[in-house]
């Protein structure tokens, strides 16, 4: 069994879990993945290591997680590997610039993902400019 798992990043306010739900739900419709849910990176629940567990519970052998996010970043180049357990970067390194970002509190980080032995964990990179965002960039600039 195949589990997609779309990692948003968050908000205090509920417009980026809710759009991200809305991508995930228009994905379900699709009947590509036999699972398809939402975790998120901060602030709102569920957290990624609860949705991992959640679609490994439920019998997925592959999980596939997906970040929506349009530029590769600190969250999806290190916080996401960090919790997925697969980050191989150095963080004590000399040329890692750390901000403390007054988000970065808030993140859901204590938690690492525990992948059983039989599932593969797959973690795909994000969006970038892709030619169909320019689609959807060039209609909001045209009013639609």
């Amino acid at each position: 069994m195949e589990a997609l798992v779309l990692v948003g990043h968050g908000s205090r306010l509920p417009h980026s879990k809710n759009v991200v739900m809305e991508v995930a739900e228009k994905i379900k419709a699709r009947n590509i993945y036999d699972i398809v849910e939402v975790g998120m990176m901060e602030f709102n629940e569920p957290t990624i290591p609860q949705t991992i567990k959640k679609v490994i519970d439920a019998g997925a052998k592959k999980v596939i997680v997906t970040p929506v996010f349009l530029a590769p970043g600190n969250h999806t180049e290190r916080d996401i590997p960090k919790i997925l357990g697969i980050y191989e970067g150095d963080d004590e390194g000399g040329h890692h610039h750390h901000h403390d970002h007054e988000h970065h509190h808030h993140h859901h980080d204590t938690e690492t993902v525990k992948i059983p032995e039989g599932v593969e964990l797959v973690y795909r990179k994000p969006m970038g400019a892709d030619d169909r965002i320019i689609d959807i960039v060039l209609d909001r600039a045209n009013g639609l």
